[in-house]
């Protein structure tokens, strides 16, 4: 049966991306998908073959036909947004909202589907990976995410793979939902600081909305062993199990520099072992 871990973290930088690399580099017949597609960044361990690329398409863009256009400026004098200039639409400026096309009295603009980002179909040495990449500036993340996550779904039930890993946007917006909604497990790496804690909770009652399954591994808990306390206090106060405390080390860092997983780059570090160990717990719940 085809089982969905996705890995969150209420805030960015707690280590979710590195605990998803190494899990890939653990786990068998997984297919991998990167949703956090405002800032993908596991490409960068697992060095993914693209093998397909998939325009998506998803926000508007104003366009004016001036064989119709007779000069008269009301799209200009009606565009909040200040994107018209002397009839020249700005595309940055522009947020396809219709206005100007909806005043305009010669229909003269309409309004056309532009590339917002690419989606892709890729192959790793630890199973096959789909992920995405947005362009600067665009919005719709969560429509990508989708996308994400059904070209992963079709490619296991097409081959047969259990489990998909889901690397998780930060956050708990509309993202986040996209890449949680219908999974079995969700892993919320969090850090002992106050902002970690505080977003972790968060993560937690998202959660908990959706009913799936929360469990928390705590990144660096040996920096601040008082927050680890509370955060141990919190969970077993809400009865979520804490199913790894990785330890702090520079080890982590180098293998990032080295563009490897750390389980890969440094197996017999206290790091890895703590890992193999999270992972063992992890699969125990899937």
């Amino acid at each position: 049966m085809l089982k969905q871990l996705a890995i969150l973290s209420g805030k960015g930088g707690t280590g979710k991306t590195t605990l998803t690399g190494s899990f890939a580099s653990l786990a068998h017949q997984t297919v991998i998908a990167d949703c956090d597609v405002d800032a993908p960044n596991l490409h960068l361990l697992l060095k993914p073959k693209v093998l397909n690329k998939q325009e998506f398409k998803a926000s508007r863009l104003a366009v004016i036909d001036y064989s119709k256009c007779n000069n008269c400026g009301i799209c200009e004098e009606n565009c909040r947004f200040k994107a018209i200039h002397d009839l020249t639409i700005d595309p940055v400026l522009c947020e396809g909202c219709g206005v100007c096309a909806y005043v305009c009295p010669l229909e003269a603009i309409e309004l056309e589907n532009t590339v917002s980002g690419y989606a892709f179909i890729s192959e790793t040495d630890y199973g096959p990976m789909t992920h995405a990449r947005l362009n600067p500036g665009e919005e719709n993340s969560g429509k990508l995410v989708t996308l994400v996550r059904n070209n992963a779904k079709d490619i296991a039930e097409d081959k047969g793979y259990n489990i998909i890993l889901i690397d998780g946007p930060p956050g708990i917006g509309c993202p986040v939902i996209a890449a949680i909604t219908g999974v079995n497990l969700g892993l919320i790496v969090t850090e002992p600081t106050l902002s970690g804690i505080h977003d972790a909770k968060r993560a937690l009652i998202l959660l908990n909305h959706f009913k799936i399954t929360p469990l928390i591994c705590v990144n660096r808990y040996d920096v601040n062993l008082e927050n680890t306390s509370k955060i141990e206090e919190f969970c077993k106060r809400e009865d979520v199990d804490v199913v790894g405390k990785i330890p702090f080390d520079k080890i982590v860092t180098e293998s990032m520099v080295k563009g490897k997983p750390v389980i890969e780059y440094s197996p017999t570090s206290r790091v890895s072992r703590e890992i193999e160990r999270t992972w063992s717990k992890v699969t125990d719940y899937l």
